[in-house]
């Protein structure tokens, strides 16, 4: 039987620590959030490894340190109001609601907000509330955000969830690269209404579904 204290800990050790995760905050929500419990049964022996690893329908869950590192760079404050676009089961919602006042979960695929529901009710978690919808339109109707994460990689982050980004707010995701190289986790701040990005580090996030930019038209 696997020990997951152990695995967390290792995990916090040999792999976020050593890749420049150093908020004393975040690492102590991640060693007390247990992972394996945001992922189906039979992907849990694998949930403090170094990959991303499956939720069903197609989405994943982040690599522990690119996740960690996402969270980090948003500089998450106790007053925040966050948002989570395609939130999948839950875990970085859960993680952010341990660092800011308040979290809106958005995800497109029922069984998955449905499962996310089911993991906080029953570790307790409070201060999440969780949304069915299209993901790339993020959750206007809470808005504006001093944070969102996008917990995948997109080709584009849409108008739509900038305009959800309150002033001086903070965005980061995961920039699809084109196909067959590595994707550029970037973060975006807004200022005098206009956001702005810079790239953080690579990674080889998967690309969510819905984040296509518009096609153009030829004559």
């Amino acid at each position: 039987m696997t020990d997951f204290a152990l695995a967390r800990r290792n995990m916090i050790d040999g792999q976020l620590r050593p890749n420049r995760v150093t908020n004393a905050q975040l690492l102590a929500a991640i060693g007390e959030l247990p992972r394996e419990r945001f992922l189906p049964d039979a992907m849990r022996s694998v949930a403090y490894s170094d990959e991303d690893v499956p939720l069903g329908d197609g989405r994943y869950l982040m690599e522990p340190m690119v996740l960690a590192r996402l969270i980090q760079a948003l500089q998450p404050r106790p007053e925040d109001r966050a948002l989570v676009v395609a939130s999948g089961r839950g875990y970085g919602a859960a993680l952010l609601a341990r660092l800011v006042q308040s979290v809106v979960a958005v995800e497109s695929v029922p069984t998955l907000l449905a499962a996310a529901e089911r993991t906080a009710r029953e570790l307790g978690i409070k201060g999440i509330k969780q949304t069915v919808g299209k993901a790339e339109q993020g959750a206007a109707a809470s808005a504006p955000y001093d944070v969102i994460l996008i917990e995948g990689a997109v080709q584009i982050v849409p108008q739509a969830i900038f305009d959800q980004l309150a002033e001086g707010g903070r965005l980061t995701t995961v920039v699809a690269g084109p196909p067959g190289a590595l994707g550029v986790a970037q973060l975006f701040m807004k200022e005098g209404g206009m956001a702005s990005g810079r790239p953080l580090f690579d990674a080889g996030t998967p690309s969510l579904p819905g984040f296509a930019p518009p096609p153009r038209f030829t004559f």
